[in-house]
């Protein structure tokens, strides 16, 4: 039975453990999942893939050789300033634990260590084994994080429900992602007489101009908006008086399923030369878009278990991007799901409402009841 009270302080405790990632790491929050693991004497590892980047699996037989993997991430963004409630605090207020991760992803992991806590602990067998994994790495790329535990094949699981997602939502299609760096290149002279020179950081905002103007080709999609081009991050020139000889930019890019990479590479190249005769390209980071059949015994199970629970959930798209894409390249069906508050993530004065945290809980250990990989 799932337990209100411990999950609240679960969330707390979380919340109160700086992961902040690249700022920190996630070796006391690994711990602190790790002692309340063992306590409900559950099987339990951890697995390091560069030090102080704690992943924490645990184990739960079932009664059948199928696995599910049940996984959130323990790292957060930077908090930042500007907050009403500190940061670390998990002050509660009005029905809501404030604090960075709150709703992205620590009420994920509470649930999570919650729902298996209380299956073990009511001495159910479920129809599958279950895996607990709360990873390292997720707001940075996972490289220390799900990507070596499913290229070393220390997980292999059938099928994988990724505890990243807010309001009950069930997460079925994804963008695609792409970061890439531009570097322009100019060629410098006197500031009184640019003529002279070629200015990259002007060269540099047509072409970002022109990027943002670009329509895609790609068809519309029920459940995810269009393809969009963020601008990061530009850097440029040496001095006001001298016309900048380089300038360098960096763009966020999402895209639709259905539309293919080569050809979105080969438009975003075509604007750059249009403008500038030299220039340089770096990728990233590129992670696929997803999509998973609405009548997949995951997404059916998930329903299921909200309409027992007598909880709204939904089907819908993420504009962002989640780890679902790494399950994708290898062919394990998977999804998304989540009880964090809307709009709350990376944002200041980040929280999540505790009737999300309880009923998110409940739908999430009645579907491991139930789910058979």
């Amino acid at each position: 039975m799932i337990r209100k009270n411990r999950l609240v302080k679960f969330t707390q405790d979380l919340i109160r453990i700086n992961s902040e990632n690249p700022l920190h790491d996630e070796s006391a929050i690994g711990e602190f999942v790790l002692r309340k693991l063992k306590e409900a004497k559950l099987k339990v590892r951890v697995y390091e893939f560069k030090k102080n980047r704690i992943n924490v699996l645990a184990y739960l037989k079932g009664k059948t050789d199928k696995t599910l993997i049940i996984s959130p991430h323990l790292d957060t963004v930077p908090a930042g300033s500007g907050w009403k409630y500190s940061p670390f605090s998990g002050a509660i207020v009005n029905g809501k634990i404030y604090g960075r991760g709150a709703s992205d992803c620590k009420c994920n992991v509470a649930i999570g260590l919650e729902a298996i806590r209380s299956i073990a602990e009511d001495g159910i067998v479920p129809p599958c084994n279950i895996i607990f994994a709360a990873c390292a790495d997720e707001e940075t790329g996972s490289k220390y994080g799900i990507i070596p535990l499913l290229e070393k094949k220390i997980i292999n699981p059938d099928a994988a429900l990724i505890l990243d997602a807010d309001e009950f939502n069930i997460i079925t299609h994804q963008k695609g992602l792409m970061h890439f760096k531009v570097g322009v290149f100019g060629k410098s002279a006197h500031g009184a007489y640019p003529e002279r020179g070629i200015n990259a950081i002007e060269l540099s905002a047509r072409i970002i101009s022109q990027l943002k103007k670009h329509k895609f080709k790609y068809k519309s999609h029920s459940l995810l908006a269009s393809p969009t081009i963020n601008i990061g991050k530009i850097c440029g020139g040496q001095k006001v008086n001298i016309v900048a000889d380089f300038c360098e930019f960096d763009v966020d890019l999402r895209y639709l399923p259905g539309m293919r990479k080569s050809e979105i590479i080969e438009d975003v190249k075509r604007i750059i030369r249009k403008y500038a005769k030299s220039f340089r390209i770096e990728f990233q980071d590129i992670q696929e878009s997803y999509a998973i059949s609405k009548s997949h015994a995951l997404v059916r199970k998930l329903l299921d278990a909200a309409v027992i629970t007598k909880v709204k959930a939904e089907i819908k798209g993420s504009e962002g991007a989640t780890v679902i894409t790494f399950f994708r390249q290898r062919k394990i069906p998977a999804i998304g799901f989540g009880c964090g508050s809307c709009g709350c993530a990376h944002s200041n004065n980040e929280y999540v409402k505790i009737t999300n945290l309880y009923k998110g809980a409940n739908i999430l250990e009645t579907f491991l009841k139930n789910y058979i990989a």
